[in-house]
């Protein structure tokens, strides 16, 4: 008997066996079993366990000698995350705030594993980033995949995307997989690389593993469980930046609170007129769905968009954000909105640069090493920074508007959180008082980093 990889699956061929081991279903176009390469490992245990005579022609990995060059002493937590990964048989997510060396951790599986290694990231400039990491640590020649490279070697770097297209073709190249910001994973395009590598050693990162749609309760299958976990508050101080946090209410102007309550009347109108809750579980699915198919219904949308705009970008917070830029005169401040208009405007209104999902990558590039280097002492985005980015001297974030998601209102604090000497990293939140963001921010606050140490 021969277990096979073909194209992103595994297959017994000539099994005699009454039963195939588990995940493995009969598959009549080629009268053989098959099962997803994500069962590799328990398919391969499986065989051994029953005494199967078999030949495995599945993996095409490599063992490879893996030395961190010029390692610093990993600290505490990072050893113990490591040590937690390798009694779950090298297999789990390991949960660890930006900032606090999730990297590190990767480096020390893959010195411990010592297989050919994929290593997953969500953008091009984390792909980048990864590159630049794993060619100071490690004397071997680093692949890519992704950002118009196409560069396979023992040690690669992909992006989803580029993973997701070619892990049928290449899914059995590598024996340790390490999926960066983790919780992009489970996706319903995404998580088809998981399911077509066969890597029997799997490792997840990121600071915030839960997902909105509730899809992150796969990634026990995809990677494996949550093996290893420490929260913002346990780190600051002594491996990340003590920090605080700051909230300022803002009133409408008159016109603005008159524009507003407007559109809210308008809506909510057409909601009780449908018997719509949109605290219900399908409530907005349904405004979005009636909303199209009538004139009021369109109408009803238009004014819900309205009133979100003018509560989050009401004129009194670029007040409060001069007052605050006055009081950092010193300081890296990064400043976040929701929308790219407000980016622009602000950006306009206080000569200072803005990076938008349309700036291009070198731009980018400069702006942020700028930055970095004291040059710019201010940076404005809407969503772009909220990760992937590595810009260690910001050391105070204005929040003027966002989701009400906790992953983003976390990852914005964690831009601020990357530990030096004498650093006190400071948090501002921007909110319209009695307007639909107080409960944005409600929701958006509920998480440890945001009580009271």
């Amino acid at each position: 008997m021969r277990l096979t990889f073909e194209e992103g699956t595994l297959l017994l061929r000539d099994y005699s066996g009454e039963n195939a081991p588990p995940a493995f279903v009969w598959d009549s176009r080629v009268d053989l079993f098959r099962a997803l390469a994500l069962h590799y490992r328990d398919g391969l245990e499986y065989l051994k366990r029953n005494d199967v005579d078999f030949t495995n022609t599945a993996p095409r990995y490599k063992s490879i000698a893996l030395e961190i060059q010029s390692a610093p002493d990993p600290h505490p937590h990072q050893t113990q995350s490591i040590e937690a990964w390798k009694t779950h048989r090298c297999r789990g997510v390991v949960v660890l705030p930006t900032g606090s060396g999730k990297s590190q951790v990767a480096l020390m599986a893959m010195t411990h594993i010592q297989r050919s290694t994929l290593v997953v990231a969500p953008t091009i400039d984390l792909m980048n980033q990864w590159y630049d990491l794993l060619s100071r640590t490690f004397e071997v020649e680093i692949g890519l995949l992704g950002g118009g490279y196409h560069e396979l070697a023992d040690l690669t770097v992909a992006t989803y995307d580029s993973a997701y297209m070619h892990m049928e073709r290449y899914g059995n190249r590598f024996g340790l997989i390490v999926f960066d910001e983790v919780h992009h994973l489970p996706g319903q395009m995404y998580s088809h690389s998981a399911e077509m590598c066969l890597a029997p050693y799997r490792l997840g990162l990121t600071a915030t593993p839960e997902r909105a749609d509730g899809r992150h309760v796969l990634l026990d299958t995809l990677v494996g469980p949550i093996t290893y976990e420490r929260g913002i508050r346990e780190l600051s101080g002594e491996y990340l930046a003590e920090y605080r946090i700051e909230r300022r209410l803002v009133q409408m102007v008159a016109e603005e609170r008159i524009q507003y309550e407007t559109a809210r009347d308008e809506y909510r109108s057409f909601l009780r007129a449908k018997n719509i809750r949109l605290g219900s579980k399908d409530g907005w699915r349904n405004f979005v769905m009636l909303s199209s198919k009538s004139s009021d219904g369109r109408r009803a949308m238009n004014a819900y968009r309205r009133h979100r705009q003018i509560a989050l970008g009401t004129t009194a917070k670029i007040r409060i954000l001069e007052d605050i830029l006055k009081a950092h005169p010193r300081d890296r401040v990064l400043i976040f909105t929701n929308d790219n208009e407000t980016v622009h405007k602000i950006s306009k209104i206080f000569l200072i640069p803005a990076i938008t999902h349309r700036t291009r990558t070198k731009e980018r590039k400069e702006i942020l090493e700028a930055f970095n280097k004291g040059d710019y002492l201010a940076l404005v985005a809407s969503k772009v920074l909220n990760e992937g980015v590595n810009i260690p001297e910001a050391n105070v974030a204005v929040i003027l508007s966002g989701s009400a998601t906790i992953r983003e209102h976390v990852q914005r604090l964690g831009r601020i959180l990357r530990r030096r000497q004498g650093k006190e990293a400071t948090l501002y939140e921007v909110v319209s008082e009695d307007t639909v963001e107080d409960r944005i921010s409600e929701r958006r606050r509920r998480h440890e980093a945001y009580e009271e140490p």
